[in-house]
C-alpha cells in the first residue's frame, strides 16, 4: 500500500504544470466622448475653492456658465453659450435617471425660467459656481437649496 502511494505521489508531480495565464485582456478603450466627460469632470473638480464672479469664464474666477464653458473648453469643445438657458437649449434634454459625469444641470431659482447650470460629476453630486460671495463647491443633490430648484437635465456630449 505504502508502494501505491509513493508511486501516485510521483506521477502527481511528474504530471506537465498547467499553462501560466497569460495577460489580461486589454481595457475597453474610452469612446471620444467619454475622455471628453473625464476632461470636463476634472477640469470642473479641479477648480473648486475658486471665487464665484459674474461673467467670469476663469480661470481664476468663475460664474455658472463660465465655469461648463472653461471646462468644456478644457475636453476640446469650444463656442458654448454662455447664459444658463441658452445651455438649456443647446443641450439635449435627458431623464435624472440617465445622467453621466459631465452632463448638465438646470435650476430654475425664481421657479419659472433656467437661471443656473451645474456639471454633473457623479455619485448624485454637482459642481458650480453658486453665487456672488461664494466659491465653486462640489453638492449633493439632495441640498437643502439646490436640490427642490433642479429643473432638468442636459447633454452636450454624446
Amino acid at each position: 500500500m505504502l508502494a501505491a502511494t509513493a508511486i501516485a505521489a510521483v506521477v502527481a508531480c511528474a504530471s506537465p504544470p498547467h499553462p501560466a495565464p497569460g495577460p489580461p485582456p486589454p481595457a475597453p478603450e474610452l469612446s471620444r466622448a467619454q475622455r471628453q466627460r473625464e476632461a470636463v469632470v476634472s477640469a470642473a473638480e479641479g477648480v473648486v475653492g475658486r471665487p464665484y464672479r459674474r461673467g467670469a469664464s476663469g480661470p481664476a474666477n468663475f460664474d455658472c456658465s463660465g465655469l461648463v464653458a472653461w471646462s468644456f473648453a478644457h475636453a476640446g469643445i469650444d463656442g458654448l453659450p454662455r447664459k444658463a438657458a441658452d445651455l438649456e437649449r443647446a443641450s439635449r434634454p435627458i431623464a435624472l435617471a440617465s445622467l453621466e459625469p459631465g452632463d448638465l444641470l438646470f435650476f430654475r431659482i425664481d421657479g419659472r425660467k433656467t437661471s443656473h447650470v451645474a456639471i454633473y460629476v457623479g455619485e448624485r453630486s454637482f459642481v458650480h459656481a453658486p453665487s456672488r460671495g461664494k466659491r465653486v463647491e462640489r453638492v449633493d443633490f439632495d441640498h437643502v437649496y439646490w436640490g427642490p430648484r433642479l429643473a432638468r437635465a442636459g447633454r452636450i456630449l454624446d
